[in-house]
């Protein structure tokens, strides 16, 4: 027992009496330190006591796309933590290309009873489906919160990324490094983000550059293979930089790059989107635009639990400003030859 109190511990950063205080369910310690206790213990593979397995408070559903994108399970888990950590039950509803789509899975929350659902990166992002699906869940009193993919007119909390400062930091980056010809590589332009990252990039060529879009974006899917097949047309047109929607993108840039003999980031720069979990050891380890996956997902929660509970949050999109991550995959413009 005591190599065990030390394990939980030292991962949970506390004392091993406040470990055992948590283990028998005694008074005097915090939410947040008893959640770090229950972590510990899953994390090294330990069985909860049955004591401390409370009674959830309620169901929540929570909708994200496919997992093939990493920044995807990262919402998931924090999300679910969080949700955790205030005595909520996640029920993790994933969709993939052929499967349960989201209305399905909004049906069978419903006949489960959830409190609320979260949605990320949803139908609500997509402006060529109707938001009708959000209105009658709220006509229901459904609570609901938005994430990345503001959906004018739909009564419910909203939480994304801001993509126009994402675009500012990658180009502003980019033309420091002496690039002239900076290319995008995106995702399918019916998208808010995607919509949003357009107009800001062009904002940005003019800006900088002096220059417009024209000839230097071009859409796809949000994968490696999409990316590639973007990169490979910016590169065949003669840019020196490209600026992808996705880490997944940005590493079929850097596949397309090195099919062609050019090197990265001395031949050809690369920047990728989201910052997802390993994203820091590819090769070379990705300059990328980090979401704030941790902000936001709190965000998200914090508004869904408190209109369960009957508080109204602000319908006000909340914007969280990204982060530039600088490592080895943009470089000095190469001098022309």
């Amino acid at each position: 027992m005591r190599t065990r109190l030390t394990d939980l511990a030292e991962q949970a950063g506390v004392s091993t009496a406040t470990v055992s205080r948590v283990l028998n369910g005694k008074a005097g310690v915090s939410a947040e330190t008893r959640q770090a206790v229950l972590a510990a213990l899953d994390l090294l593979g330990y069985e909860r006591p049955e004591k401390l397995r409370t009674r959830s408070a309620g169901l929540v559903g929570l909708v994200v796309p496919e997992l093939t994108n990493p920044v995807f399970p990262a919402f998931a888990q924090v999300i679910e933590s969080m949700l955790s950590e205030r005595g909520y039950t996640p029920l993790l509803c994933t969709q993939s290309p052929g499967g349960t789509t989201e209305d399905q899975y909004v049906e069978m929350l419903i006949e489960h009873g959830v409190d609320g659902i979260v949605f990320v990166s949803g139908l609500h992002a997509d402006t060529s489906a109707s938001t009708d699906r959000y209105q009658r869940l709220r006509s229901r009193g459904l609570p609901i919160v938005l994430v990345n993919g503001f959906a004018e007119g739909v009564d419910a909390p909203a939480v994304s990324t801001d993509d126009v400062a994402a675009m500012d930091l990658a180009v502003r980056h980019l033309v420091s490094l002496g690039h002239r010809t900076i290319g995008l590589a995106v995702g399918p332009d019916r998208f808010v983000p995607t919509r949003r990252k357009l107009k800001a990039f062009s904002d940005n060529l003019m800006r900088h550059l002096g220059t417009d879009s024209t000839g230097h974006v071009v859409t796809t899917l949000f994968t490696v293979e999409g990316g590639q097949a973007a990169a490979a047309e910016l590169i065949s047109t003669g840019h020196t930089a490209i600026v992808c929607g996705s880490d997944l993108m940005a590493l079929g840039a850097i596949r397309a790059a090195r099919s062609r003999g050019l090197r990265v980031p001395e031949d050809i720069s690369v920047v990728g989107y989201d910052d997802s979990p390993l994203i820091a050891f590819t090769d070379p380890p990705l300059t990328t635009v980090r979401q704030p996956v941790q902000a936001m997902g709190h965000a998200a929660v914090t508004a869904l639990v408190a209109e369960i509970g009957g508080t109204r949050s602000p319908r006000t999109e909340l914007l969280f400003h990204p982060e530039l991550i600088v490592r080895e995959s943009t470089g000095a413009a190469p001098l022309p030859s």
